[in-house]
């Protein structure tokens, strides 16, 4: 296509305040809002009004340099079939920042749907329904059911008609965690089998930070020098808060500090896999005599989350302790514990 069939691209503004990129191109008048074509993540309308056209000018200036060194054409930029911009969008998602249980996740819903999308060029919702109603656990079906319309909502956001579930969420019923009867013996229990899943235990319960991530990624730099408090980055915590936290003393004695850069479980800069504590876990319990069958390394902060709210009688510094993002958190959460709403002088007397 000879140069002169491509005019500029020209910023123009809608009257709602939302700019578009305006050209011809050979006989075709264009109009876009972004830059997918040209493979850019830009959408000058996600910026804040005063800096959207600034960036509508810079996406216009993108495509006009994208077009002249692609011989005029987005052919080479854009799939050929629904197959094809399947297998590119996947791609797209996994290469994003995400945790490994959800990459897992996307990676087995994704190979469900590309049968469908090779027989029927889209995702049937009859077909969805069926995926999500093979759990009958609530909590399962659930959680299966959030993974799936989200991965929908992408792929239908980026081009791809494909229609979102309509199954509703199933009501959970709450589970009751019962505190830890007699966490000393049960931590002097652990000890004797693995130091390393009895300074994970007493960290959960003395402490209140989360096992597998907290815990784990803990290195000896975190620790105040006279081991007072311990602090983990936002990175590492669910809220994505930073959070400092007071080590009680019992846990104090029995850290033996080393290098600031070595984790405080291995020795070194490198820190165990993210299963680690979960099969010290498992290994303990087959060899415990004191452990009940429901019970796992979690339980340990419930137990600490209850001491805490029974001594201070405060939602506030439950929530700081537990590191909840929001009071809300914090009270969704005491409904699940073993916590007694009425006293024996609330009940009705004769």
């Amino acid at each position: 296509m000879p140069k002169m069939e491509l005019s500029y691209p020209k910023v123009k503004r809608r009257p709602d305040g939302f700019f578009f990129i305006e050209f011809v191109m050979g006989s075709k008048r264009l109009r876009l809002v972004n830059g997918q074509k040209i493979k850019l993540n830009l959408k000058p309308n996600s910026y804040p009004p005063k800096q959207r056209k600034e960036k509508a000018e810079l996406l216009a200036r993108e495509i006009y340099n994208y077009l002249v060194n692609n011989n005029y054409s987005f052919d080479d930029s854009l799939p050929k079939n629904e197959i094809e911009l399947y297998d590119q969008l996947v791609k797209q998602k996994l290469n994003e920042p995400l945790s490994p249980m959800y990459k897992k996740a996307i990676e087995s819903i994704s190979r469900e749907f590309r049968g469908q999308i090779i027989t029927h060029k889209t995702i049937p919702i009859e077909f969805t329904n069926c995926l999500i109603k093979r759990y009958q656990n609530p909590t399962s079906f659930n959680t299966t059911r959030r993974h799936i319309n989200a991965f929908l909502n992408y792929l239908k956001e980026n081009g791809l008609p494909v229609e979102i579930s309509t199954l509703k969420p199933r009501k959970q019923a709450e589970q009751l965690h019962k505190p830890i009867e007699d966490v000393a013996l049960l931590l002097e229990e652990i000890k004797g089998f693995n130091f390393n899943l009895f300074l994970c235990c007493s960290l959960t319960y003395g402490c209140l930070l989360r096992p597998h991530r907290e815990i784990r990624l803990l290195k000896w730099g975190d620790f105040s020098e006279d081991l007072k408090y311990v602090s983990v980055e936002g990175a590492r915590v669910k809220s994505k808060r930073n959070r400092i936290v007071p080590i009680p003393e019992f846990i104090r004695g029995q850290l033996k500090p080393t290098s600031k850069d070595y984790n405080i479980f291995t020795g070194s800069p490198i820190e165990f896999n993210e299963d680690y504590f979960k099969t010290l876990w498992s290994r303990f319990k087959r060899a415990s005599k004191l452990i009940e069958k429901d019970q796992n390394l979690y339980f340990f902060r419930h137990s600490g989350a209850i001491e805490i709210f029974k001594r201070t009688d405060s939602i506030t510094k439950l929530q700081k302790a537990m590191g909840h993002s929001s009071i809300n958190v914090s009270l969704t959460y005491l409904r699940g514990l073993e916590i007694p709403e009425l006293n024996e002088e609330d009940m009705p007397m004769i």
